[in-house]
C-alpha cells in the first residue's frame, strides 16, 4: 500500500457551498491562498491550483494519504477529491471545535487547516469497511478524545503549571487493508514554530521561546497521555500505528529548546529508557549510512520559509513525519522519501510550500 501525507496549504480555501447546501470547488477564476512564486504579485485562482494539485496527486499515486491544512468539513474534501484525483475516494475530517487564533465570538467557527485523510477505493486495496474514524472531540472516542482535551503541563519542572491545548484536533483512524493486516493512524498538526515576520530581538526570543514551549507541551502530552498508553494497553498494544503529519519539529535541538533541553518531535519518538516504546521515523530510516553517521538531514528538508530580515534568503526544514511502532514486523514501514518534482517535470513546491512525504506499507496477515 502507497502512503502519502502531504500539506496541502490553505487547502480550506478552494471550497464553497452551492444553493442546495452541497461543497463545491470556488469558481475557477477566484484567487485563493496557495503558493505564489516570487515573481507572482496576485494569489493563484481556483483553476490554477486545481491543476497543479490535480497534478500532484496524479503523480503521487498512493492509496492512502493524510491531509495538512485541508478543509474544514469532511465533504468539502470529499468535493476536492471526486474533482481533482484519479479514481473513487473515501474522505474524512477531523473537525476541531477551537479557533486557531482568538477571535469576536460570533465568528468561533472552529478551527481551520484542519487534518483529513482519503482513501483510495477503486483499487481495491482496502476490505469492507475500509477504515474505521474516531471522532477525537467525542468523549465516546476514548483515549484519543482524552488525550487532546486542553491540559495543564508543567514544561520545565519548576512548579508553574500552565495551560495548552490543540489547535486542531489529531485525526485518529483505523485502516482495513483487504490483504493486510489492520493499522491506525494518527494524524496531526502541531503548533508552529515559525517567526515570519521581522521583530525587535528580545520580542523574537520572547515569541520564539513560547513558541517552542508550546510544541514541546503538546508532543509530551501526546506522548504521555496516548503513545504510552496505545503501546501498552491490552487492547492496542499488538495494533501498528503510524504517527504522521506535519509535526513542525525536526530532530535535534535548535537555539531555544537548547534553552528548554528538549526536542518536539524526539519527545514525541520516545525515550531511550523504553526502547519497546519508541517509534522509527521512515525518512530518517531512508538516509544513506554516511548522513546517518554524521547525522546530515539536510536531504530531508520539507518545506522552506523566506527568511523574515535577509532578502532572498531561505530557510529549509525537515518537519512533516511518518513516524511508525515498532509492534510489527520490522520493515514494515519502508521506501520513505520526499518527491521535488512530478514525473513529468513540475516542482511540487509549485503546488505547495511543503513537499509531500510517501511510504510502503507491507503488512501481511498474521498466520493463524
Amino acid at each position: 500500500m502507497r502512503f502519502a501525507v502531504w500539506n496541502l496549504e490553505w487547502l480550506n480555501d478552494m471550497v464553497t457551498t452551492d444553493r442546495d447546501g452541497r461543497a463545491v470547488l470556488k469558481p475557477g477564476d477566484t484567487r485563493v491562498r496557495g503558493p505564489k512564486p516570487p515573481w507572482q504579485t496576485e494569489n493563484p485562482t481556483v483553476a490554477e491550483r486545481s491543476a497543479l494539485i490535480a497534478a500532484g496527486l496524479a503523480d503521487l499515486d498512493a492509496d492512502l494519504i493524510v491531509v495538512v491544512e485541508g478543509p474544514n468539513l469532511t465533504g468539502e474534501l470529499q468535493a476536492i477529491f471526486d474533482a481533482l484525483a484519479p479514481g473513487s475516494w473515501l474522505c474524512h475530517v477531523q473537525r476541531s471545535r477551537y479557533d486557531s487564533r482568538p477571535g469576536p465570538e460570533r465568528r468561533r467557527l472552529g478551527s481551520s487547516q484542519c487534518v483529513g485523510i482519503a482513501l483510495r477505493l477503486d483499487r481495491g486495496a482496502f476490505a469492507d469497511p475500509p477504515a474505521t474514524f474516531w471522532d477525537s472531540e467525542s468523549p465516546e472516542a476514548g483515549l484519543i478524545h482524552a488525550a487532546s482535551e486542553p491540559f495543564f503541563l508543567d514544561i520545565e519542572d519548576n512548579g508553574i503549571f500552565e495551560w495548552f491545548r490543540y489547535e486542531r484536533r489529531p485525526l485518529y483512524a483505523q485502516i482495513n487493508p483487504a490483504d493486510g493486516a489492520p493499522f491506525r493512524v494518527l494524524g496531526l498538526h502541531l503548533k508552529s514554530k515559525g517567526i515570519f515576520q521581522a521583530y525587535e530581538w528580545s520580542k523574537w526570543w520572547q515569541m520564539a521561546d513560547a513558541n517552542r514551549r508550546r510544541l514541546l507541551a503538546q508532543c509530551r502530552h501526546i506522548r504521555r497521555h496516548f503513545l504510552d498508553r496505545y503501546l501498552t494497553d491490552a487492547d492496542t498494544a499488538a495494533m501498528p500505528l503510524i504517527v504522521c503529519g506535519d509535526i513542525n519539529d525536526g530532530p535535534g535541538f535548535d537555539t531555544s529548546e537548547m534553552r528548554l533541553l528538549a526536542s518536539g518531535v524526539e519527545t514525541l519518538m520516545g525515550r531511550v529508557w523504553e526502547p519497546g516504546l519508541t517509534l522509527g521515523n521512515a525518512l530518517y530510516d531512508s538516509l544513506p549510512d554516511k548522513d546517518r553517521a554524521a547525522e546530515d538531514f539536510s536531504d530531508l528538508s520539507t518545506t522552506r520559509f523566506a527568511d523574515p530580515i535577509f532578502n532572498d534568503s531561505f530557510h529549509r526544514v525537515w518537519i512533516d513525519h511518518i513516524l511508525y511502532s515498532r509492534n510489527a514486523r520490522p520493515g514494515w514501514v519502508q521506501d520513505a522519501r520526499i518527491p521535488r518534482k512530478t514525473a513529468d517535470g513540475l516542482d511540487y513546491w509549485k503546488i505547495s510550500d511543503h513537499f509531500p512525504v510517501t511510504a510502503r506499507i507491507d503488512l501481511p496477515r498474521p498466520i493463524t
